[in-house]
Protein backbone atom coordinates (compact mmCIF):
# COMPACT_ATOMS: atom_id res chain seq x y z
CA UNK A 1 0.00 0.00 0.00
CA UNK A 2 2.82 2.36 0.97
CA UNK A 3 4.68 1.44 -2.22
CA UNK A 4 1.53 2.21 -4.24
CA UNK A 5 1.23 5.65 -2.61
CA UNK A 6 4.87 6.42 -3.36
CA UNK A 7 4.33 5.34 -6.96
CA UNK A 8 1.27 7.56 -7.34
CA UNK A 9 3.11 10.49 -5.74
CA UNK A 10 6.05 9.96 -8.08
CA UNK A 11 3.70 9.80 -11.09
CA UNK A 12 1.94 13.04 -10.14
CA UNK A 13 5.23 14.87 -9.56
CA UNK A 14 6.63 13.54 -12.85
CA UNK A 15 3.55 14.70 -14.77
CA UNK A 16 3.76 18.16 -13.18
CA UNK A 17 7.44 18.43 -14.06
CA UNK A 18 6.72 17.28 -17.61
CA UNK A 19 4.00 19.89 -18.04
CA UNK A 20 6.33 22.53 -16.58
CA UNK A 21 9.09 21.51 -19.00
CA UNK A 22 6.70 21.62 -21.96
CA UNK A 23 5.45 25.07 -20.93
CA UNK A 24 9.03 26.36 -20.68
CA UNK A 25 9.79 24.90 -24.13
CA UNK A 26 6.74 26.57 -25.65
CA UNK A 27 7.66 29.85 -23.98
CA UNK A 28 11.17 29.79 -25.42
CA UNK A 29 9.80 28.78 -28.82
CA UNK A 30 7.47 31.78 -28.78
CA UNK A 31 10.31 34.06 -27.74
CA UNK A 32 12.36 32.74 -30.63
CA UNK A 33 9.56 33.52 -33.07
CA UNK A 34 9.07 37.01 -31.66
CA UNK A 35 12.78 37.77 -31.90
CA UNK A 36 13.10 36.32 -35.38
CA UNK A 37 14.08 39.22 -37.66
CA UNK A 38 14.42 37.17 -40.81
CA UNK A 39 13.42 39.03 -44.00
CA UNK A 40 10.00 38.64 -45.58
CA UNK A 41 10.08 35.59 -47.89
CA UNK A 42 9.38 35.90 -51.61
CA UNK A 43 7.21 33.83 -53.95
CA UNK A 44 7.88 33.94 -57.71
CA UNK A 45 5.56 32.78 -60.51
CA UNK A 46 7.29 32.67 -63.89
CA UNK A 47 5.87 33.45 -67.32
CA UNK A 48 4.87 31.54 -70.44
CA UNK A 49 7.60 29.29 -71.82
CA UNK A 50 9.78 29.77 -68.76
CA UNK A 51 10.59 27.53 -65.82
CA UNK A 52 11.70 27.63 -62.20
CA UNK A 53 14.57 25.40 -63.32
CA UNK A 54 15.72 27.80 -66.06
CA UNK A 55 18.85 29.97 -65.74
CA UNK A 56 16.88 33.24 -65.88
CA UNK A 57 14.70 32.47 -62.87
CA UNK A 58 17.65 31.02 -60.97
CA UNK A 59 19.61 34.22 -61.55
CA UNK A 60 16.74 36.27 -60.10
CA UNK A 61 16.57 34.00 -57.05
CA UNK A 62 20.33 34.24 -56.54
CA UNK A 63 20.24 38.02 -56.89
CA UNK A 64 17.45 38.31 -54.32
CA UNK A 65 19.33 36.07 -51.90
CA UNK A 66 22.48 38.09 -52.44
CA UNK A 67 20.83 41.48 -51.85
CA UNK A 68 18.48 40.36 -49.04
CA UNK A 69 20.54 38.33 -46.59
CA UNK A 70 18.81 35.18 -45.41
CA UNK A 71 15.69 35.59 -47.55
CA UNK A 72 13.66 32.51 -48.46
CA UNK A 73 12.64 32.43 -52.13
CA UNK A 74 10.04 30.03 -53.49
CA UNK A 75 9.23 29.56 -57.18
CA UNK A 76 5.84 28.14 -58.17
CA UNK A 77 6.45 25.29 -60.58
CA UNK A 78 4.37 22.55 -62.15
CA UNK A 79 6.42 19.43 -62.64
CA UNK A 80 9.76 18.16 -61.37
CA UNK A 81 11.85 19.19 -64.37
CA UNK A 82 12.28 22.08 -66.78
CA UNK A 83 10.47 20.39 -69.67
CA UNK A 84 7.27 19.65 -67.76
CA UNK A 85 7.28 23.08 -66.13
CA UNK A 86 7.53 24.80 -69.53
CA UNK A 87 4.84 22.57 -71.02
CA UNK A 88 2.48 23.33 -68.14
CA UNK A 89 2.91 27.06 -68.77
CA UNK A 90 0.97 26.50 -72.01
CA UNK A 91 -1.37 23.61 -71.35
CA UNK A 92 -3.73 23.13 -68.41
CA UNK A 93 -6.47 24.81 -66.43
CA UNK A 94 -5.23 27.99 -64.79
CA UNK A 95 -7.95 27.97 -62.12
CA UNK A 96 -6.74 24.55 -61.03
CA UNK A 97 -3.16 25.81 -61.07
CA UNK A 98 -4.04 28.78 -58.86
CA UNK A 99 -5.84 26.50 -56.42
CA UNK A 100 -2.81 24.19 -56.27
CA UNK A 101 -0.50 27.17 -55.74
CA UNK A 102 -2.67 28.41 -52.88
CA UNK A 103 -2.42 25.04 -51.15
CA UNK A 104 1.32 24.87 -51.75
CA UNK A 105 1.85 28.34 -50.29
CA UNK A 106 -0.39 27.59 -47.31
CA UNK A 107 1.54 24.40 -46.49
CA UNK A 108 4.96 26.04 -46.69
CA UNK A 109 6.08 26.74 -43.11
CA UNK A 110 8.51 29.39 -44.34
CA UNK A 111 5.64 31.56 -45.57
CA UNK A 112 3.31 31.41 -42.57
CA UNK A 113 3.84 35.02 -41.46
CA UNK A 114 3.24 36.46 -44.92
CA UNK A 115 5.25 36.93 -48.08
CA UNK A 116 6.01 39.25 -50.98
CA UNK A 117 5.22 38.11 -54.51
CA UNK A 118 6.93 38.64 -57.86
CA UNK A 119 4.92 37.81 -60.97
CA UNK A 120 6.72 37.63 -64.29
CA UNK A 121 4.47 38.15 -67.35
CA UNK A 122 1.44 35.81 -67.04
CA UNK A 123 2.65 34.82 -63.58
CA UNK A 124 1.64 38.31 -62.42
CA UNK A 125 -2.08 37.88 -63.01
CA UNK A 126 -1.89 34.36 -61.61
CA UNK A 127 -0.41 35.70 -58.37
CA UNK A 128 -3.07 38.42 -58.31
CA UNK A 129 -5.64 35.61 -58.39
CA UNK A 130 -3.84 34.06 -55.40
CA UNK A 131 -4.08 37.39 -53.56
CA UNK A 132 -7.80 37.63 -54.28
CA UNK A 133 -8.76 34.03 -53.60
CA UNK A 134 -6.37 32.93 -50.85
CA UNK A 135 -5.45 34.96 -47.77
CA UNK A 136 -3.65 32.39 -45.65
CA UNK A 137 -0.84 33.24 -45.41
CA UNK A 138 -1.22 36.89 -46.45
CA UNK A 139 0.45 38.34 -49.53
CA UNK A 140 2.00 41.66 -48.52
CA UNK A 141 3.32 43.23 -51.73
CA UNK A 142 2.73 42.15 -55.33
CA UNK A 143 5.31 43.12 -57.95
CA UNK A 144 3.99 42.67 -61.49
CA UNK A 145 6.55 42.59 -64.31
CA UNK A 146 4.72 42.91 -67.63
CA UNK A 147 1.58 41.22 -66.28
CA UNK A 148 -1.49 41.11 -68.52
CA UNK A 149 -4.05 42.29 -65.99
CA UNK A 150 -6.66 43.13 -68.60
CA UNK A 151 -5.65 40.19 -70.74
CA UNK A 152 -4.24 40.16 -74.26
CA UNK A 153 -5.77 40.54 -77.71
CA UNK A 154 -2.93 39.85 -80.10
CA UNK A 155 -0.01 37.56 -80.77
CA UNK A 156 3.57 38.01 -79.56
CA UNK A 157 5.71 40.03 -81.98
CA UNK A 158 2.57 40.79 -83.95
CA UNK A 159 0.94 44.21 -83.74
CA UNK A 160 -2.46 43.30 -85.14
CA UNK A 161 -3.67 46.75 -86.12
CA UNK A 162 -0.69 47.17 -88.50
CA UNK A 163 -0.57 43.73 -90.05
CA UNK A 164 -3.36 42.00 -91.98
CA UNK A 165 -1.96 38.52 -91.30
CA UNK A 166 -1.82 39.22 -87.57
CA UNK A 167 -5.39 40.50 -87.71
CA UNK A 168 -6.47 37.29 -89.45
CA UNK A 169 -4.84 35.01 -86.87
CA UNK A 170 -6.26 37.07 -84.03
CA UNK A 171 -9.78 36.59 -85.41
CA UNK A 172 -9.11 32.90 -85.91
CA UNK A 173 -8.02 32.49 -82.31
CA UNK A 174 -11.04 34.37 -81.03
CA UNK A 175 -13.39 32.03 -82.88
CA UNK A 176 -12.34 29.19 -80.55
CA UNK A 177 -10.92 30.92 -77.48
CA UNK A 178 -14.13 30.91 -75.46
CA UNK A 179 -15.17 27.29 -76.07
CA UNK A 180 -15.26 25.14 -72.94
CA UNK A 181 -12.49 22.84 -74.15
CA UNK A 182 -10.05 25.64 -74.95
CA UNK A 183 -10.79 27.55 -71.75
CA UNK A 184 -10.10 24.44 -69.69
CA UNK A 185 -7.01 23.20 -71.51
CA UNK A 186 -5.03 26.20 -72.80
CA UNK A 187 -3.48 28.52 -70.20
CA UNK A 188 -3.40 31.63 -72.40
CA UNK A 189 -7.10 31.27 -73.25
CA UNK A 190 -7.77 32.09 -69.63
CA UNK A 191 -6.71 35.68 -70.20
CA UNK A 192 -7.61 36.11 -73.88
CA UNK A 193 -9.68 39.30 -73.98
CA UNK A 194 -11.53 39.94 -77.23
CA UNK A 195 -12.54 43.58 -76.87
CA UNK A 196 -14.77 43.30 -79.96
CA UNK A 197 -16.89 40.64 -78.22
CA UNK A 198 -17.31 42.15 -74.78
CA UNK A 199 -20.36 40.14 -73.74
CA UNK A 200 -18.89 36.84 -74.87
CA UNK A 201 -15.67 37.58 -73.02
CA UNK A 202 -17.47 38.48 -69.80
CA UNK A 203 -19.72 35.43 -69.91
CA UNK A 204 -17.30 32.77 -71.14
CA UNK A 205 -13.87 33.72 -69.84
CA UNK A 206 -13.26 31.25 -67.01
CA UNK A 207 -10.36 33.11 -65.43
CA UNK A 208 -9.72 36.76 -66.28
CA UNK A 209 -13.35 37.89 -66.30
CA UNK A 210 -13.72 36.27 -62.89
CA UNK A 211 -10.70 37.82 -61.15
CA UNK A 212 -11.56 41.22 -62.68
CA UNK A 213 -15.14 41.13 -61.38
CA UNK A 214 -16.50 41.68 -64.89
CA UNK A 215 -19.97 40.16 -64.44
CA UNK A 216 -20.52 40.29 -60.71
CA UNK A 217 -18.62 42.03 -57.95
CA UNK A 218 -17.08 39.41 -55.69
CA UNK A 219 -16.64 41.39 -52.49
CA UNK A 220 -14.17 38.83 -51.16
CA UNK A 221 -11.86 39.36 -54.15
CA UNK A 222 -12.16 43.12 -53.74
CA UNK A 223 -11.54 43.07 -49.99
CA UNK A 224 -8.59 40.70 -50.27
CA UNK A 225 -6.85 42.68 -53.00
CA UNK A 226 -7.15 45.89 -50.99
CA UNK A 227 -5.20 44.24 -48.17
CA UNK A 228 -2.02 44.48 -50.22
CA UNK A 229 0.43 47.06 -48.94
CA UNK A 230 1.62 47.75 -52.48
CA UNK A 231 0.67 46.72 -56.01
CA UNK A 232 3.63 47.50 -58.27
CA UNK A 233 2.86 47.51 -62.00
CA UNK A 234 5.89 47.52 -64.29
CA UNK A 235 5.12 48.26 -67.95
CA UNK A 236 7.73 47.79 -70.68
CA UNK A 237 7.50 50.69 -73.13
CA UNK A 238 8.78 48.74 -76.14
CA UNK A 239 7.01 45.47 -75.40
CA UNK A 240 6.59 43.32 -78.53
CA UNK A 241 5.21 40.27 -76.70
CA UNK A 242 2.13 41.70 -75.01
CA UNK A 243 -0.69 43.26 -77.06
CA UNK A 244 -1.57 45.85 -75.97
CA UNK A 245 1.26 46.72 -73.60
CA UNK A 246 -1.09 49.03 -71.64
CA UNK A 247 -2.67 45.94 -70.09
CA UNK A 248 0.42 45.88 -67.87
CA UNK A 249 -1.06 48.97 -66.17
CA UNK A 250 -4.66 47.64 -66.34
CA UNK A 251 -5.32 49.60 -69.54
CA UNK A 252 -6.90 48.04 -72.61
CA UNK A 253 -8.84 48.63 -75.81
CA UNK A 254 -12.12 50.41 -75.34
CA UNK A 255 -15.07 47.98 -75.44
CA UNK A 256 -16.45 47.13 -78.89
CA UNK A 257 -13.28 47.71 -80.93
CA UNK A 258 -9.55 46.98 -80.94
CA UNK A 259 -7.87 50.22 -81.96
CA UNK A 260 -8.52 52.96 -79.43
CA UNK A 261 -7.08 52.45 -75.95
CA UNK A 262 -8.24 53.53 -72.52
CA UNK A 263 -6.25 53.78 -69.32
CA UNK A 264 -7.18 52.11 -66.05
CA UNK A 265 -8.53 55.42 -64.75
CA UNK A 266 -10.81 55.73 -67.80
CA UNK A 267 -12.22 52.22 -67.50
CA UNK A 268 -15.43 51.07 -65.83
CA UNK A 269 -13.30 48.74 -63.71
CA UNK A 270 -11.84 51.85 -62.08
CA UNK A 271 -14.78 54.25 -62.23
CA UNK A 272 -17.14 51.71 -60.66
CA UNK A 273 -14.31 50.51 -58.40
CA UNK A 274 -15.28 46.92 -59.11
CA UNK A 275 -11.99 45.57 -57.80
CA UNK A 276 -10.99 48.22 -55.29
CA UNK A 277 -8.30 49.66 -57.57
CA UNK A 278 -9.67 53.21 -57.37
CA UNK A 279 -9.50 53.13 -53.59
CA UNK A 280 -6.02 51.61 -53.65
CA UNK A 281 -4.85 54.22 -56.15
CA UNK A 282 -6.10 57.11 -54.03
CA UNK A 283 -4.34 55.63 -51.01
CA UNK A 284 -1.09 55.51 -52.95
CA UNK A 285 -0.93 51.72 -52.91
CA UNK A 286 -0.56 51.32 -56.69
CA UNK A 287 2.83 52.15 -58.18
CA UNK A 288 2.92 52.63 -61.96
CA UNK A 289 6.44 52.11 -63.28
CA UNK A 290 7.34 52.57 -66.95
CA UNK A 291 10.57 51.03 -68.14
CA UNK A 292 12.28 51.34 -71.52
CA UNK A 293 12.90 48.08 -73.32
CA UNK A 294 11.15 44.95 -74.53
CA UNK A 295 9.24 42.41 -72.47
CA UNK A 296 10.98 41.51 -69.17
CA UNK A 297 14.16 43.33 -70.17
CA UNK A 298 15.71 45.14 -67.21
CA UNK A 299 19.10 45.66 -65.65
CA UNK A 300 20.32 44.26 -62.35
CA UNK A 301 21.04 47.78 -61.10
CA UNK A 302 17.48 48.97 -61.82
CA UNK A 303 15.97 45.84 -60.27
CA UNK A 304 17.91 46.28 -57.03
CA UNK A 305 17.42 50.05 -56.69
CA UNK A 306 13.79 50.36 -57.81
CA UNK A 307 12.28 47.05 -56.74
CA UNK A 308 14.35 45.23 -54.11
CA UNK A 309 15.33 48.25 -52.02
CA UNK A 310 11.91 49.93 -52.22
CA UNK A 311 9.45 47.06 -51.92
CA UNK A 312 11.15 43.87 -50.79
CA UNK A 313 13.29 44.92 -47.83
Amino acid sequence: MVAMLHFLKFTVVFCIMLLFTISIFITFTNIKIILNNSPTPIVIWHGMGDSCYAPGINSIKELLQDKISGVYVKCIHKGDNIFVDIEKSYFGNINNDVEAACKEIEMDVNLQNGYNAIGLSQGAQFLRAVAERCTTPPMLNLISFGGQHQGVFGLPHCIAINNKMCYFFRKLLSSAAYTDFVQESLIQAGYWHDSTKTDEYKNKSRFLADINNELHINETYKSNLKKLKSLVLVMFENDTIVQPKETEWFGFYKPGQSVELESLQESSLYKEDRLGLQEMDKLGKIHFISLEGDHLQFTEEWFVEDIVDKFLK
